[in-house]
């Protein structure tokens, strides 16, 4: 089925903001994969350092691998829900609607959760001394 004639409101520079936008979305769900990968393996490296060195690690690596696990399971939960933000958008662009912001957006709530999560890791750092 060959495809519509474009409206004569259509802007080709919003779908292509847009995919900008979920191009950046994936980079910080991807940084967000990587960087809780590092932290899950932090942990152990800690106890190979302290088993080279022939003394008992301080503290077990659960803690880091628990949030490692959870920085890499958000970093997918970001990409997946900024694929379907973008699909959702377009089709609606593409039906001539206008896509209305909303208060609380993706970014915000993401930054709350970091800012929690990293709240946590604040105090589990200060509880270790």
């Amino acid at each position: 089925m060959p495809e519509p004639p474009p409206r004569a409101d259509y802007d080709l520079r919003i779908p292509l903001a847009a995919e900008r936008t979920l191009l950046a979305w994936l980079r910080t769900g991807l940084a967000m994969m990587g960087f809780g990968f590092v932290v899950a393996r932090f942990g152990i490296f800690l106890r190979e350092l302290a088993a080279t060195r022939g003394i008992p690690p301080a503290h077990p690596a659960h803690t880091s691998q628990a949030v490692g696990i959870a920085l890499v399971v958000l970093g997918l939960v970001v990409n997946v829900v900024a694929a379907l933000q973008h699909a959702r958008f377009i089709v609606r662009y593409n039906r001539g609607e206008t896509p209305r912001a909303h208060p609380v957006s993706m970014g915000v709530l993401l930054s709350v959760l970091l800012a929690l999560i990293g709240c946590a890791m604040a105090v589990y750092l200060l509880r270790l001394d």
